[in-house]
């Protein structure tokens, strides 16, 4: 696969509509099979950090006051990221957040989604659930430091989404994987997902 950008957000609620900011963002790029680069911030949105999420992100008011502005943060993170297909698990929560944040530095996103919660109901479908931290457990992937901190969150999250290319080759025998795939996989039903990969010279069965 080309480069791709896996990032995640930690934030104050669940929704930029609703007015939640993003309190810290990082983002990994992925290349041949591994990580060739790694942005990581906290961001100042003049945000205030609820007591339930300081203690499921460890990110404190504190330490939000103390971190570069939102605008420089985005400013830098969308440079790192480029043009380059995003990935993230739970994508449509950090697509919201990555579009209104950088909505407010007046920049606009120009590439597609990928999202490995999606991808891993298709591929994983007998996991407990879709969180990425059973799925990091389920696929016997390593713990990249505490949940519910960004860099860590993105770096789970590209291996996962390298662990379910690798299922995609091995099960089906597709490749090369693309972005694109990944997509149209993570937009089929169960049963449109077989003839997804038998369209693209895969072999079908059951998963």
């Amino acid at each position: 696969m080309d480069t791709v950008a896996v990032i995640d957000f930690e934030t104050t609620g669940i929704s930029p509509d609703a007015g939640a900011r993003a309190t810290e963002i990082a983002a990994v790029l992925v290349r041949d099979g591994r990580v060739v680069g790694r942005y990581q911030s906290l961001m100042n949105a003049g945000a205030w950090v609820s007591p339930f999420i300081e203690q499921l992100t460890g990110i404190t008011n504190e330490m939000v006051r103390a971190a570069p502005p939102a605008a420089k943060v985005m400013r830098e993170v969308a440079d790192f990221v480029g043009a380059h297909p995003m990935v993230a698990h739970n994508a449509s929560f950090d697509c919201r957040f990555w579009d209104a944040e950088l909505g407010r530095i007046r920049r606009e996103r120009v590439q597609a989604f990928a999202c490995t919660m999606l991808l891993a109901r298709r591929i994983y479908p007998e996991a407990p659930n879709h969180k990425l931290g059973t799925l990091v457990e389920f696929a016997g992937l390593p713990v990249a430091g505490r949940h519910h901190r960004a860099l860590a969150d993105a770096e789970m999250a590209a291996s996962l989404l390298l662990k379910l290319e690798e299922q995609l080759e091995r099960r089906f025998g597709l490749g090369p994987i693309t972005h694109a795939l990944l997509r149209e996989i993570q937009s089929s039903s169960r049963h449109a997902m077989h003839e997804c990969i038998a369209r693209h010279g895969g072999r079908v069965r059951r998963v």
